[in-house]
């Protein structure tokens, strides 16, 4: 199962997006697409969410993304030996010609469509592919423990780009492409239809791929995993496979992404202790519920100001209009203003350093949760703080991210999320 074979550079600095043999489950073989799709690795809430995907069909994607077992080369050896499995017994085979595989997902009057290919790995120094967080090592490096083990792209990372906002490009094969039978159909059950077509005319790909040369990428979802992919890439004699990532590019001048925020659980901090550190630094009050109230008011707040609005014990307080003097002392100078005034910098410098002196990369301490009301439930259950953040607008972070400057980790939820487990990338027979 090669992929297709790397051709050589573009004659353009910019994006470089080639076909390869997508991996998709046989129809015939499981119970539905939607039972053996899955969310992104990091959105699935373990344990519920998880044990609910691997009840839904024993096929599911999380046996490959997110194997069960004591120890991580164990896990990592499970999805390998997994993945196999699957290929052995037909429940997962390989195209017959590379592709570049057109993807739609339309929520109610949300539509995106986009790009899954295989993109030339980059730098963030040569201005291809810009990242705009930060990332956590240990997550990188168990993200590159199943890669490596199982030599496979196993879900796309979601990058996003600005044409001129007309039909040419890529963007008028795109939407020549969706007027045909797709490939695949299904509806998952949080109400999102998906549809995916493939594209093998020789005209079409060079068409895609001569207009996607004249642009950079902005990494909206996958991070982590574009890290992987690099420290993967280090570690293989070029040219190779590895010097390209599985990733869904879409237009966002004609097909915007809905940008939401990434909250924080804090497991060892309970609602009391949190506000009682906050109350001379602080404006603090309590809103009413339901949680949709207490949102509001976040946002209100939030449109003055840096705001946060905590959860758990039953109540909701809204912090917000941070002491000046707090934050010129905790927050760096050395960076832009949009960068200092953003609500992660303030969380991630002057309350969780300074204040709460909580540690950002000690899974035991804190938990990203991209659900709202999921991160307020495990707070009520576990006696933790939830703290709820504002998302922020794509605009500032595609000008800090051009600027070469990296976010608080974990500051934007772009969506919707490529599905996984509708296509995937083996990198060796």
């Amino acid at each position: 199962m090669n992929t297709a074979g790397p051709p050589g550079p573009t004659d353009s600095d910019g994006l470089d997006l080639i076909p390869f043999r997508g991996v998709r489950y046989v129809p015939e073989r499981v119970g539905s697409l939607a039972a053996v799709t899955s969310p992104p690795y990091d959105v699935v809430v373990r344990p519920d969410g998880l044990h609910h995907l691997e009840s839904a069909d024993p096929h599911n994607i999380v046996r490959l993304i997110l194997p069960q077992a004591v120890s991580p080369d164990t896990r990592n050896a499970l999805a390998a030996d997994t993945l196999r499995l699957w290929l052995s017994e037909g429940v997962l085979a390989p195209d017959e010609t590379p592709a570049l595989y057109v993807y739609e997902q339309r929520d109610g009057d949300h539509l995106q469509r986009g790009v899954i290919g295989a993109l030339r790995l980059s730098e963030a120094s040569e201005g291809v592919v810009l990242p705009h967080e930060d990332v956590m090592p240990h997550v990188v490096a168990d993200r590159a423990g199943l890669m490596r083990a199982t030599a496979a792209n196993l879900e796309p990372l979601l990058l996003t780009y600005r044409s001129e906002g007309n039909a040419t490009g890529t963007t008028a094969v795109v939407e020549r492409t969706v007027k045909r039978a797709p490939l695949l159909a299904t509806t998952t059950e949080d109400g999102f239809a998906h549809r995916m077509w493939s594209v093998t005319d020789p005209a079409e790909l060079a068409e895609i791929r001569a207009d996607l040369a004249h642009h950079q990428a902005l990494i909206a979802d996958g991070h982590h995993r574009w890290a992987t992919y690099l420290r993967l890439r280090s570690e293989q004699p070029s040219p190779s496979p590895w010097d390209f990532g599985l990733v869904l590019l879409v237009d966002t001048a004609r097909y915007p992404l809905r940008v939401r925020a990434i909250h924080r659980l804090l497991h060892r901090l309970a609602v009391p202790d949190a506000l009682a550190a906050l109350k001379n630094s602080f404006r603090l009050r309590e809103v009413p519920g339901p949680l949709s109230h207490a949102l509001d008011a976040l946002a209100d707040a939030a449109a003055h100001g840096n705001a946060f609005l905590l959860a758990g014990a039953g109540s909701f307080h809204l912090a917000d209009a941070p002491s000046p003097d707090l934050l010129a002392r905790t927050i760096p100078a050395d960076r832009p203003e949009a960068w200092r005034t953003l609500d992660a910098t303030v969380l991630h410098s002057t309350l969780l350093d300074h204040v709460w002196g909580i540690p950002e990369d000690a899974p035991e301490h804190i938990a990203y949760i991209h659900d709202a009301a999921a991160t307020v439930a495990k707070a009520e259950r576990d006696g933790g703080t939830a703290v709820l953040m504002h998302p922020v607008r794509e605009e500032v972070v595609r000008d800090l991210a051009r600027q070469g400057v990296t976010m608080p980790r974990k500051s934007t939820s772009f969506g919707p999320k490529p599905a996984t487990g509708l296509v995937l990338r083996t990198l060796a027979d």
